[in-house]
C-alpha cells in the first residue's frame, strides 16, 4: 500500500480518490502510481470494463505518453540539430514514458480480478480537462455505449496525472527514486510550474536553471533562487556527472542523492555569475607539458549556506598542493565542452594540466588548437579542468582520436582539446 494511506480519514470513494494529508506526502514514481488505483478501478466499474477492453486502454495510454503520436501529450519533435537538451529530455520522455504505461497495464489486469475497495461508495470525481487526445478505440470504450461522463471525468483525471508524473520525472537520471511532493489534488499542484517548464522547453533551447527550477517545485514544492542544483530535506538534487565520466554523462539531467542529514532547503549558485566578466590566463602562457603531471586527487566542498544559497568547489591535490575550481563553474564547462574531435584539425600545442588547474582566472588560447592530456585522471579531475578552461571551443575527445579533417576555406577558432580515457565496453 502506498505510504499516502493516513488512518482516521474518511474511506475512499464518492469525490474522494485519495487519502493524501493537506500538508502533503512524498511518494516514488511507483507508489504514485499505486496510489492513482482508485481511480482505475471507478473507470472499470462504472464502465464494467474487462480484460478484452486492456488492449484499448494500453493503447490510450501508450499513445498519450508517446513523442510523435497523434495524441502525445508532449509535442517535443527532435531531429540531428535539436539542442543537447531536448534530446536528453526527449529521451527521457520515451523511457519514463513507456515505463509507467507498462506499470499501469499491469494495475489495470491486477484490478480486473483484485478490486481496490471503495468503502464510501461509487466514485465519482470532477475532473478539469487538459485536452488530452483519445485514440478513437478509447473515445468509443469511455464515451460510447458502455461509456459516459462519470467514466470520462474518471479518466481524464486519472490520464492528466500520468502525464504530470511523466513530466515531473523529466529532470532526474534515477527518476524511480525521485521522492515527488504529492498534495490532495495529486501532482496538480505542479501544473504552473510544469507550464513555465514545458514552455522553454518547446519554444526556445531550455536554460539549465529552468531545468533546476522544475526539478525543485516537484520535489519541494517551493521555487528558490537560480542555480545549478538544489537540496531538500532528505537529499540532494545536482548534475548526473558528479558520478560519472564526463565524456559520456549527460549534460543537462539531475540526479537526486539521499542523504538524511540534509534538512534545510538551499540552491547551489556558482561563484562567479558572469564568466565573460572573469579574469583569464592565456594557455600559452603557460608551462609546456613536458612531463605527466602524475595522478591527481579531488574531492568536492560546500561552503556554509547563506541566505538560502550556498557554493561548492573542487579541491584538487598534487603533492601537498591544493588547487581550487568553483562546482557551477566546472559544471557549467561540462555543459559548454563539445564531445569528440574539434573540426580545427589534431592539437598543434600541449599543456600542462596541473599548470592548467593552479592557473588565474580561466584558461583560454589564441594561438591555435592546444591539449591538455587528463588520461588517467580520476572523473572529478576531469571536471575540475572543464571549470578552469574559457567555455568556449573547449572539447571533450577520447585519446587516439583523430581530431575530424579541416574544413576548405577557413581554419576556424582555436580549441582547447582536453584528452581525456575512452568509455569503456560493456
Amino acid at each position: 500500500m502506498p505510504r499516502a494511506s493516513v488512518p482516521g480519514t474518511p474511506a475512499l470513494g464518492g469525490s474522494r480518490w485519495n487519502t493524501f494529508p493537506a500538508a502533503g506526502t512524498t511518494l516514488t514514481a511507483r507508489e504514485f502510481l499505486t496510489a492513482t488505483e482508485p481511480l482505475l478501478q471507478g473507470i472499470i466499474d462504472d464502465n464494467a470494463l474487462t480484460s478484452a477492453d486492456s488492449e484499448v486502454l494500453e493503447g490510450q495510454i501508450r499513445a498519450t505518453l508517446a513523442l510523435g503520436s497523434r495524441e502525445t501529450s508532449l509535442p517535443l519533435f527532435l531531429g540531428p540539430d535539436s539542442a543537447s537538451a531536448a534530446r536528453e529530455l526527449g529521451a527521457q520522455a520515451e523511457t519514463i514514458g513507456q515505463k509507467l504505461a507498462s506499470w499501469a497495464t499491469e494495475a489495470l489486469e491486477r484490478l480486473l480480478t483484485h478490486p481496490v475497495p471503495l468503502p464510501a461508495g461509487p466514485l465519482v470525481v470532477r475532473s478539469h480537462c487538459y485536452g488530452h487526445l483519445l485514440t478513437p478505440p478509447a473515445a468509443d470504450l469511455l464515451r460510447g455505449r458502455r461509456g459516459g461522463p462519470v467514466t470520462m471525468q474518471l479518466y481524464n483525471e486519472w490520464l492528466h496525472q500520468m502525464v504530470l508524473l511523466r513530466d515531473a520525472l523529466l529532470p532526474f537520471t534515477n527518476w524511480q527514486d525521485v521522492p515527488l511532493l504529492i498534495t490532495p489534488t495529486g501532482l496538480r499542484h505542479t501544473e504552473p510550474a510544469r507550464d513555465a517548464f514545458l514552455t522553454e522547453l518547446l519554444v526556445r533551447q531550455i536554460r539549465h536553471t529552468s531545468i533546476v527550477a522544475f526539478a525543485r517545485n516537484v520535489v519541494t514544492g517551493t521555487s528558490g533562487p537560480a542555480g545549478y542544483g538544489f537540496e531538500a530535506g532528505g537529499g540532494t538534487a545536482l548534475p548526473a556527472v558528479l558520478g560519472q565520466p564526463p565524456l559520456t554523462a549527460p549534460r543537462h539531467l539531475l540526479t537526486w542523492r539521499p542523504d538524511p542529514a540534509v534538512g534545510e532547503a538551499a540552491t547551489y549558485v556558482t561563484g562567479v555569475q558572469d564568466y565573460y566578466a572573469a579574469p583569464r590566463t592565456l594557455v600559452e602562457d603557460l608551462p609546456p607539458a613536458t612531463t605527466t603531471s602524475g595522478p591527481l586527487s579531488a574531492r568536492t566542498v560546500t561552503a556554509p549556506v547563506a541566505d538560502g544559497t550556498r557554493t561548492a568547489r573542487i579541491e584538487v591535490t598534487h603533492e601537498g598542493t591544493t588547487a581550487h575550481v568553483d562546482l557551477g563553474q566546472a559544471l557549467r564547462g561540462h555543459r559548454f565542452a563539445h564531445r569528440e574531435g574539434p573540426a580545427a584539425g589534431d592539437a598543434s600545442g600541449t599543456a600542462d594540466v596541473w599548470s592548467a588547474l593552479r592557473a588565474p582566472g580561466l584558461v583560454w588560447t589564441q594561438g591555435g588548437d592546444v591539449a591538455l592530456d587528463a588520461t588517467g585522471q580520476e572523473d572529478l579531475v576531469v571536471l575540475a579542468l572543464l571549470g578552469r578552461l574559457y567555455p568556449e571551443n573547449v572539447t571533450l575527445r577520447p585519446a587516439g582520436r583523430s581530431a575530424g579533417p579541416t574544413p576548405p576555406g577557413g581554419s576556424g577558432p582555436s580549441h582547447l582539446v582536453t584528452l581525456v580515457d575512452p568509455p569503456q565496453a560493456h
